[in-house]
């Protein structure tokens, strides 16, 4: 404990939790004393169970069960109870002196009850809990080699009928319920340690099947169900290693497995199995999964675990197999191919999946643009600039976005044609515009600023219309070269601030301002600036964050 300070505590916790943990120092109680660890309650708005672990030799670590601490970190509660160690010291080794020495005297006195005596201790304590009970049950069970009780116990540890309330087991009980089927865990391990791998690993695969059927039942909201999950499939893992069960076998229980609804308590991965099965049972794995997915191609978990183990064993086909049978008409699916081969160093061939991708779809206003943006790369990189010129020409045409055009503008300047291409893009737009479609007008003025094209893009605005946002670009392109116009857009959006409120409404407001005066400055008309600021602020004198904002900026 000595080697314990305040630095190794805001190094583990950040200084977040450091700062909150110093609030939480007078909540510690309970406190017990180990050799190297110690542990207590923190009292928040909730009671917390918080232990340090002060030796070893990466130093102080530490558990919470509240829900940052189950994450894995470094919590506020941990830190309380490690100030409360720096605080007491001294006082914390007595302690531990203390608790050594009593446990000691109850070991003796344990030791020394007479046989009659001691078991009616145990059955007095079994009938006051029946978490011990059950317990000690398993215990007996698997002392006595009885499949079928332990088998029965594990049932009764995973019913939820105990905590239900109208079938479905609430928050304030979740706690309760998960710990009671914890104990399962620890009756599957030790059936493991007692040289029975074999049927520890078939109560496990049972237990995370009665699981699953539970977890929508229960309101696991702080992800307790889920680590009692997980640490069955570790359990089952442990019980495979010793047990060295039938790779044939084991691949078939890991597929139906991962391909059943249970697979999202346990988290459990077959590749994680690699070792156990083989190249047998890897073999296995494949084929159990191939055939899963051959029944139900369009089913994405099938899909997914046939392609992880197919990349695990580069078996490309396969790969594009699975997508091939499920293209999708945007052509996502095409690219997909196209780049599981060219990670294969099989270019040509991603090539043409990327062509037919374009071929087969029926609407460029459909097609997935990283596509077209891989087709058109793969020819410029090829010195087919024409065709990723022509390429461009044709999308924007179907997608007459600003992205489109600013993809063309790069290809069809790569080929010294962007004037050509320009005129045509530009007579779409101005086509868009007049018939008033949904993004003619819009469209066009971005592209007309985009390219630097201020006068173009006024016009364009004036002809056709055009959002604020582009106004007050415009405005903000041109202020030197058009400060009458200018001015007009920045009064305009100025005038419906004036009637909100709130800081970011003035911050707007006070840009707009900003802008005005340096209009009137182009102008050469600083008293009508003057003018405007004086009638502005007699109207909004009230809102005092807005005359302060006015008054840091000179306005």
């Amino acid at each position: 404990m000595e080697h314990l300070t305040g630095a190794d505590l805001r190094s583990l916790a950040g200084a977040r939790s450091f700062e909150r943990g110093l609030g939480y120092v007078d909540a510690v109680s309970g406190i017990e004393v180990g050799d190297d660890w110690i542990r207590a309650s923190v009292h928040g708005t909730e009671r917390y169970e918080a232990e340090l672990t002060l030796g070893g030799r990466r130093g102080p670590t530490g558990q919470c069960d509240c829900p940052y601490g189950q994450e894995g970190n470094f919590c506020k509660h941990l830190v309380a109870l490690g100030l409360v160690v720096l605080t007491e010291g001294d006082g914390l080794a007595a302690r531990r002196t203390a608790a050594r020495e009593r446990a000691r005297e109850f070991d003796a006195w344990l030791s020394g009850l007479p046989r009659e005596e001691l078991i009616a201790l145990v059955r007095d304590q079994v009938a006051e809990d029946p978490q011990l009970r059950r317990r000690l049950e398993l215990r007996a069970a698997n002392a006595q080699g009885d499949l079928a009780g332990i088998r029965s116990r594990i049932r009764e540890l995973l019913d939820i009928g105990p905590y239900t309330q109208y079938g479905h087991v609430e928050y304030a009980d979740a706690r309760a319920y998960v710990d009671q089927a914890g104990q399962v865990v620890s009756a599957v391990r030790s059936l493991s340690a007692s040289g029975r791998a074999a049927d520890a690993m078939t109560l496990a695969r049972e237990a995370i099947g009665l699981l699953a059927g539970q977890f929508d039942s229960v309101d696991d909201s702080d992800g307790w169900l889920g680590r009692v999950g997980a640490d069955l499939a570790d359990a089952h893992h442990e019980a495979c290693r010793a047990a060295r069960p039938d790779p044939e076998e084991l691949a078939h229980w890991l597929v139906t497995h991962a391909l059943d609804d249970a697979v999202d308590l346990t988290d459990i991965d077959p590749l994680d199995y690699e070792d156990l099965l083989g190249e047998g049972g890897m073999a296995a794995l494949r084929r159990y999964a191939v055939d899963a997915w051959q029944a139900h191609r369009t089913g994405w978990a099938e899909k997914d675990l046939v392609q992880r183990l197919a990349k695990s064993g580069r078996d490309v086909d396969t790969v594009i197999a699975v997508h091939a049978a499920d293209l999708v008409p945007s052509g996502h699916t095409h690219l997909l191919i196209a780049r599981e081969l060219d990670a294969a160093s099989r270019s040509d061939e991603a090539l043409e999946w990327a062509e037919r991708g374009i071929r087969d779809v029926d609407d460029l206003t459909t097609v997935d643009t990283a596509l077209v943006d891989y087709l058109a790369d793969r020819h410029a990189r090829e010195d087919r600039l024409l065709a990723a010129a022509a390429l461009r020409r044709d999308h924007f045409a179907a997608r007459r976005t600003l992205l489109a055009y600013r993809r063309l503008r790069a290809a069809a300047r790569a080929v010294d044609r962007w004037p050509t291409e320009r005129a045509a893009a530009l007579d779409l737009l101005r086509a868009d515009a007049e018939q008033r479609t949904a993004h003619g007008a819009p469209v066009l003025v971005d592209v007309l600023l985009d390219d630097g094209d201020g006068a173009a893009a006024w016009r364009a605005a004036a002809d056709f219309g055009a959002y604020d946002h582009q106004w007050l670009a415009l405005a903000d392109q041109s202020r030197a070269t058009r400060p009458s116009d200018a001015l007009a857009v920045y009064r305009r959006l100025a005038a419906p601030l004036t009637r909100e409120v709130g800081n970011d409404v003035y911050e707007q407001l006070v840009s707009l301002l900003l802008s005005i005066r340096d209009c009137h400055r182009h102008l050469e008309s600083p008293d009508e600036f003057a003018a405007y600021v004086t009638e502005l602020r007699s109207a909004q004198k009230r809102k005092r964050n807005l005359m302060r904002l006015m008054d840091e900026h000179g306005l």
